[in-house]
């Protein structure tokens, strides 16, 4: 019993010593928007549906993305291409795409399992809305060209091993 008394006072001993450490240092405090905020390279977050550079979509309507999606957020209706309404160069072409956001956990399955490589997940996390309907984004704000300039892509070239050798073996 003295043993478990000792090894706990040991460890909150600890706790508080970082605690202090941290205490005494400055804030990292991003100023968003005014600051541009870096983000890692593998961060997702909005989707984005591509075209090809003569403006065909990628997306043949192929449901995959719809099939890998763990929580069955994406909507996808497909219909058949004609002469006349050519949308993407297969047969058929996506005539609904939504993504219900309220259920998506950004997990990247959809682009994973896109053979086309229509959807990707890209780097703008300001997605909040005001109304629930908001945040079901239809297949013409999918297809919009969308850079903001309050995002940094973060070009960190130094790999910092890891403190937990055993962990990496």
């Amino acid at each position: 019993m003295l043993r478990e008394v000792w090894s706990g006072s040991i460890e909150i001993l600890r706790a508080m010593w970082i605690t202090l450490k941290h205490f005494f240092r400055p804030p990292v405090t991003n100023q968003y928007p005014d600051d541009r905020v870096p983000v890692y390279p593998r961060f997702r977050a909005r989707h984005v549906l591509k075209r090809y550079e003569n403006g065909l979509e990628r997306c043949i309507g192929c449901s995959l993305c719809a099939a890998a999606c763990p929580t069955d957020c994406i909507l996808v209706i497909a219909a058949e291409n004609t002469e006349e309404n050519r949308r993407s160069p297969g047969e058929r072409y996506a005539e609904v795409y939504e993504i219900n956001l309220l259920r998506c956990i950004f997990c990247g399955y959809c682009a994973e399992a896109c053979p086309t490589e229509a959807i990707v997940l890209e780097h703008d996390f300001e997605l909040s809305t005001h109304n629930r309907w908001d945040a079901i984004i239809t297949q013409e704000e999918l297809l919009e060209p969308h850079e903001p300039d309050y995002i940094l892509i973060r070009d960190d070239q130094v790999w910092v091993e890891p403190k937990w050798g055993h962990l990496t073996k």
